[in-house]
């Protein structure tokens, strides 16, 4: 009789584990998809010339936000920001691959955002390659490089077995190629078992902004960027296909962003809304419920700064925002007070010295020049190279053939601030700062940006030694050269 309980106690225990459903982890995965250098240039929100049905059908069933704002309008500040939840103008990441080979450590306190969740049993990674196909470049770029390994794995393969996982995956499309110096990346055109599609985009029927001459080779450019933007919309349906497959869509988080703004000349690294303004689309999983403000397929205009980015990941994860860190929550059922505006910088960047601040509400948009004698014209050996419209402006200029906004741009000097009326001057090119009748919003920004400087302990006040400007002027040097009519 002993031995027959014994043995059903053992049968027991062996049954009970097997026969427990596995459902959902008891928290959400989180998938990042951070876009490369892109405004809002996709299908739903309006963008012309493009093809993007897979980031639009994933707008239809999220949250598709239309003020969204990055800290930074180049890449490694304003993932340094994001990716720990403060200002890089605070911590000192401010300046562009700063801190790559010194001890600099982050502030006290200030730690990754893999960091945190891997404390309540995140597995993290940066995925690379879904069944040996390239779907994400792997891309850090943060301006600190001290604080441990940041991630388990590159593998999507990995995901399944380690839920909940948080993701990131770091498109490629949009971005110059600078080994071949002045190519584009080739755009994705197929997947495995995909028809190949024509380019959306030609010279004949697109319409760069006007701040351009009316030119083949600004077509050109244009058209090539618009087509890279319709194959990154190629590589996030492929990564959206293979989370289905894998059981894992009805787990997950997706969020995705842009971490600066467009690669076009007047874009990356201006603070004008082409370097700054960013999509963002957040679709939420049926298996974990939604958040009060969640409502699949509507849009919203509230302003958000990408520093928000990070609390609020933490806040899906059932993480507490921390203490002192920058940025509010906006998408949970304990959210942060709105904001009135978003706040964005740009200092160093490469080998070209410069600081602007910027203001930004949701209608208008006040700029402070530190420099306004370093605008548009002034050196970057890696843009001048890689983005064949400015020298094409700078031979138009010399010749003449410039007039109106392509002729301002090329102006050397810039006010020491700018208002635009982002509502009837999209490309933002009347300045509005002399104009009486704005002199009381003038006054409101500005001192808007004077208590941010405060707050926030801005260290763009305290500029860069010579010494450590110096590599950079010959690291790009050595990469792209110096053009002829440069004299320092």
């Amino acid at each position: 009789m002993k031995r027959t309980i014994t043995l059903l106690l053992l049968s027991i225990t062996i049954v009970i584990p097997s026969a427990v459903a596995v459902g959902p982890p008891k928290r959400p995965n989180i998938l990042w998809i951070v876009a490369e250098n892109l405004k809002l240039d996709l299908g739903c929100y309006g963008a012309k010339q493009v093809k993007t049905p897979y980031l639009d059908d994933l707008a239809a069933r999220g949250i598709r936000y239309t003020h969204v704002f990055s800290t930074s309008p180049v890449c490694a500040p304003s993932r340094s920001a994001f990716f720990v939840g403060m200002y890089q103008t605070t911590s000192d990441t401010h300046n562009m691959r700063s801190h790559r080979e010194d001890d600099y450590r982050l502030p006290e306190g200030v730690r990754p955002i893999t960091h945190r969740l891997k404390d309540v049993g995140y597995y993290t990674a940066n995925i690379t390659t879904i069944e040996q196909e390239q779907v994400g470049s792997g891309k850090l770029d943060l301006n600190f490089v001290n604080e441990g390994k940041l991630y388990d794995s590159n593998q999507w393969e990995t995901l399944k077995d380690h839920e909940p996982f948080f993701a990131q995956i770091n498109t490629l499309e949009a971005e110059y190629d600078i080994y071949d110096r002045q190519t584009w990346r080739q755009p994705r055109v197929e997947w495995k078992g995909e028809k190949q599609h024509d380019r959306i985009a030609t010279e004949d029927n697109v319409t760069p902004p006007p701040y351009y001459p009316d030119h083949p080779l600004v077509k050109k450019e244009w058209a090539r960027y618009l087509n890279s933007i319709s194959g990154m919309d190629k590589t996030v349906g492929r990564i959206l296909a293979q989370l289905k497959a894998d059981g894992l869509a009805d787990n997950t988080v997706i969020i995705f962003f842009g971490d600066n703004g467009r690669i076009e000349p007047r874009g990356i690294h201006w603070c004008y809304d082409t370097g700054l303004h960013v999509p963002m689309i957040i679709h939420w999983p049926k298996n974990f419920p939604a958040p009060a403000n969640y409502k699949a397929g509507s849009v919203s205009d509230e302003l958000i700064s990408l520093i928000d980015l990070t609390p609020t990941t933490l806040n899906i994860a059932g993480i507490k925002r921390p203490l002192g860190m920058d940025g509010r929550i906006f998408l949970g059922n304990k959210l942060g007070p709105q904001r009135q505006f978003a706040f964005s910088a740009r200092d160093r960047i490469d080998e070209t010295v410069n600081r602007i601040r910027s203001v930004r509400g949701k209608r208008f948009h006040y700029l402070r020049n530190y420099y306004p004698d370093r605008h548009f014209t002034s050196l970057n050996r890696y843009k001048e190279k890689c983005f064949p419209i400015k020298p094409l402006m700078r031979q138009l200029m010399a010749e003449g053939k410039l007039t109106g906004p392509p002729a301002a741009l090329m102006s050397p000097r810039v006010p020491e601030e700018q208002l635009f009326d982002t509502v009837n001057d999209p490309h933002e090119i009347n300045n509005l700062a002399a104009d009486p009748s704005y002199r009381d919003l003038l006054i409101q920004m500005r001192t808007a940006l004077s208590v941010w400087i405060v707050e926030t302990q801005d260290q763009g006040v305290f500029p860069e030694p010579d010494e450590i400007v110096a590599p950079f002027e010959k690291e790009m040097h050595d990469w792209f050269g110096t053009p002829s009519w440069y004299q320092p």
